[in-house]
C-alpha cells in the first residue's frame, strides 16, 4: 500500500472512527482528540500495518488501544480515598487546586508528629510518602519487606490515633 493510499484510506475512516470514539468517550472534544491521537498514531507507524490483512480492523485496535492507555492513565494519576476502610492505601485526595487555611494547620500539625516519632518508624513513613515502593524502602534500609510495611501500618496507626481531631 502507497503512501496516498494508506492516506485515503485511513480518511475515507474518518466519519466511522469519530462514531466510534463518541461511542467510547461520551464526549465531542474527547472524541476529536482520541480521533486525532489515532490518526498519528496510524501514521507514524504505518510501516507496522501488514499488507493484505484488515486496515479497518487495524486501525479500529489502535483506538481501542488507545482509549484504554488513557483511561488507565486517568485512573491511576486520580489516587482518590474512595471510602473504603484500607489501611495500607493514604486517604488523600489531588483533586483540590488551592488548600484551605485550615489545611496549612493540619499540614503543620501533621508533620509535627510524624517528626516526633522514634527513626525507625519515621524513616520508612517519610520515605512511603515520598513515594518510595515497600521493596525499595526495604532494600534501602536493610530491612525484611513486612518489617516495613508494618512499621509503615503502625506509624499510620500512631498518626490516625495521635491526630483524632483532624480526622473527617
Amino acid at each position: 500500500m502507497t503512501q496516498l493510499q494508506f492516506n485515503n484510506a485511513l480518511l475515507g475512516l474518518q466519519d466511522k472512527l469519530l462514531y466510534y470514539a463518541l461511542s467510547l468517550t461520551s464526549d465531542q472534544e474527547k472524541a476529536q482528540d482520541l480521533l486525532q491521537e489515532t490518526f498519528l498514531k496510524a501514521l507514524t507507524y504505518r510501516d507496522k500495518f501488514a499488507q493484505n490483512t484488515n486496515f479497518k480492523a487495524w486501525i479500529y485496535t489502535i483506538m481501542k488501544n488507545t482509549f484504554i492507555n488513557n483511561y488507565r492513565r486517568n485512573v491511576k494519576a486520580k489516587n482518590t480515598f474512595d471510602g473504603s476502610n484500607n489501611d495500607f492505601h493514604l486517604k488523600f485526595s489531588k483533586d483540590k487546586i488551592y488548600p484551605s487555611p485550615d489545611s496549612f494547620f493540619s499540614s503543620k500539625e501533621i508533620l509535627k508528629n510524624i517528626n516526633a516519632l522514634e527513626d525507625e518508624y519515621k524513616v520508612p513513613f517519610t520515605m512511603f510518602l515520598d513515594g518510595y515502593k515497600y521493596k525499595e524502602i526495604a532494600e534501602y534500609l536493610n530491612l525484611p519487606l513486612g518489617t516495613v510495611k508494618s512499621r509503615i501500618f503502625f506509624t499510620r496507626k500512631k498518626l490516625e490515633k495521635s491526630l483524632k481531631d483532624y480526622a473527617n
